[in-house]
């Protein structure tokens, strides 16, 4: 028995498509003959499996469960929770991998598969293998057992070990995702006043989509620390990993200022250091890291792009734009939006300031938000590839470790391909306002040479 995966479906770092439509009920049973059979063949016999609050999610957990029995591998059901509660599964059960179903946030009709192997992540050249074997049908054969685990409130004591002190008045908005219960749990144990937003799960995602990169997903816990007089709120994707803030006065840390906090605690525990962070991060991040005594690297963005580099380099701390945060000291090395919250408000105690403050600090540069321009699988990585070559002939400043990234003397934009979406990601930041419009025109012209607009039309 043979079966076609979706070319579009395997991405740079996990498995993610349209449910219905690019991503079926057949493909969920295929991934797990194929996963189970790389599991097998590397010597293992279990794999941990979760999934998130997605409509759909249940469906195809149950069927990517038949296919990794059915290629002769044990399986063990954690049920519905955040992708860092899987990757914690993965790495404190004794299993070889782990699959959590996830749509992470994307739009509520798409879903996917997110893969641990043996404490490594699962992307690339792994994933495109997947597609390979089920092609040929080049599958083990088995009847692997299926037994159940409850790890969440291991999990929450395990967060709970990253504080250190400190007693906040915080809100907390799971945006109807995963994360929720964990958060209800985790809160209930943690000093302070905590205001919870939506921590029923709904994959319907009623109230606002579960993406904290963008604000308008972060109006309502805007509202809600302003009417209670918050310290800080926390925000949080729809499978957990991804984290974003806001200070007491509303305004946004997007996830290079997160990290820009959490590595003072870090460089002063373990001086010298090398901190990772992603191609879409600020450089005042980087600069912070060299003022601090640490080794800051600029990697390619994706969580295991991210994960897998700062393993090679021995890094205890990275992070991304997007708001996953990756702690190797203390933890495990995955990416933990739940975790990264806690040791933000260790970060904060240890300072002795207010979130705040602490703000004022991270940047005095002008940025853009992350922006996508709609652009088929197909044609942007061509574009990406056009935009460098144009680029490269004018003799501009250019960091091509992933996309495009042009230096000026007033400040960076970069281009880049979407891992996760049929779009192409946008950023720029300036050393003030004239300077980011300068920057933004140049983005506009390499655009429309390649008949595009950041409208998408």
């Amino acid at each position: 028995m043979t079966h076609r995966l979706s070319p579009e479906i395997l991405r740079a770092y996990d498995i993610r498509g349209r449910v219905g439509d690019t991503l079926t009920e057949a493909d969920a049973w295929a991934v797990g003959r194929g996963f189970a059979t790389r599991i097998r063949r590397a010597g293992g016999m279990r794999v941990a499996v979760g999934y998130d609050g997605r409509t759909h999610s249940p469906m195809l957990e149950a069927a990517l469960v038949a296919g990794l029995t059915a290629s002769g591998v044990d399986v063990v059901r954690i049920g519905v929770g955040p992708s860092p509660m899987l990757y914690y599964a993965a790495a404190t059960l004794e299993v070889d991998g782990g699959v959590q179903v996830t749509g992470s946030h994307n739009p509520r009709e798409d879903n996917g598969f997110k893969l641990v192997m043996q404490g490594n992540s699962f992307c690339g050249p792994d994933v495109r293998d997947l597609a390979r074997l089920a092609e040929t049908g080049d599958w083990e054969s088995g009847a692997g057992t299926v037994t159940e685990a409850d790890v969440l409130d291991l999990y929450v004591g395990r967060l709970l070990a990253g504080y250190a002190g400190g007693t906040y008045r915080i809100g907390w908005d799971a945006g109807n995702g995963a994360a929720g219960p964990a958060i209800a749990r985790l809160t209930a144990q943690l000093p302070g006043e905590h205001h919870l937003l939506f921590c029923d799960i709904d994959g319907t995602f009623p109230h606002h989509h579960p993406d904290p990169t963008v604000e308008a997903n972060l109006a309502q816990l805007q509202a809600l620390v302003a009417e209670r007089k918050l310290d800080f709120g926390l925000a949080f994707d729809g499978d957990g990993d991804r984290i974003g803030a806001v200070d007491a006065q509303g305004r946004v840390l997007w996830g290079d200022e997160i990290l820009s906090i959490l590595i003072g605690p870090t460089l002063a525990e373990l001086p010298g250091s090398t901190i990772v962070a992603d191609v879409k991060s600020s450089d005042a991040l980087f600069e912070r890291i060299t003022a601090l005594g640490g080794t800051p690297v600029m990697w390619r963005t994706g969580h295991s792009e991210i994960k897998t580099k700062m393993k090679e380099l021995g890094a205890p701390l990275a992070g991304e734009l997007s708001g996953h945060i990756f702690f190797a000291h203390e933890y495990y090395g995955f990416d933990d939006a739940l975790y990264a919250a806690v040791r933000l408000i260790r970060a904060v105690h240890l300072s002795g300031r207010s979130l705040t403050d602490l703000r004022e600090d991270t940047s005095a540069r002008v940025a853009t938000p992350e922006w996508r321009v709609p652009v088929p699988d197909a044609r942007k990585v061509a574009v990406v590839e056009e935009v460098a070559t144009r680029l490269s002939k004018q003799g501009a400043r250019v960091t091509i470790t992933d996309g495009v990234r042009v230096s000026t003397e007033d400040g960076w934009w970069l281009l880049r391909a979407s891992n996760t979406q049929a779009a192409l990601t946008l950023r720029a930041e300036g050393r003030d306002a004239g300077a980011l419009a300068r920057l933004i025109a140049a983005i506009d012209a390499e655009l429309a040479a390649c008949g595009l607009s950041r409208s998408g039309n």
